[in-house]
């Protein structure tokens, strides 16, 4: 692309873009993007699928790379939910914490469909056109930066914790 200014930096299963960043890039990162939010983009071998897998991969504390989930309400719209991959989500907690007598994960063909997103990809990030109630575990407001989904298998963002919640519209609640 023409005019294009792209400063990469490329370390080992890390590619870091600065503010001025190429066309080739996820929805999510856009967004990013418009709204001014400093980030670095992870990628990593997509046949990685868990967020302790990432982790591990790139060198990171696992309670700083956080999955999405979705989670089905009784009636109503599925709703995403972010939690550190270390952690297992608890759905009683959460069924409480958002005012549902039951909750229950989608099954994977379910959240892809529901998503448009493979899992491992889904991200709540790249689902805002979606309006999809958002949840982040409480914990996360210990954390400074954490690692999310890009979107896309093999690609996540490290951004810090404030500016998640704010562009993903995400309400911090305890259910870990």
């Amino acid at each position: 692309m023409l005019g294009a200014v792209v400063e990469w930096t490329i370390a080992i299963g890390v590619i870091t873009l600065s503010s001025k960043r190429n066309s080739l890039k996820l929805n999510s990162m856009r967004v990013l993007d418009q709204q001014k939010v400093n980030y670095t983009a992870h990628e990593f071998p997509n046949t990685i699928h868990s967020a302790d897998g990432v982790a591990d991969h790139l060198g990171l504390p696992r309670e700083m790379v956080y999955k999405t989930l979705v989670v089905l309400p009784t009636k109503g719209k599925a709703m995403l939910v972010m939690i550190a991959g270390s952690r297992e989500l608890n759905l009683k907690k959460l069924a409480k914490a958002v005012a549902e007598k039951k909750v229950q994960m989608a099954p994977k063909k379910e959240a892809e469909k529901l998503t448009g997103l493979q899992t491992g990809g889904i991200s709540a990030l790249a689902l805002l056109h979606k309006n999809f109630p958002v949840y982040i575990d409480r914990p996360v407001l210990e954390l400074e930066r954490v690692l999310v989904s890009a979107g896309k298998r093999g690609v996540n963002v490290e951004l810090p914790v404030q500016d998640l919640i704010r562009v993903a519209k995400a309400k911090a609640i305890e259910v870990t």
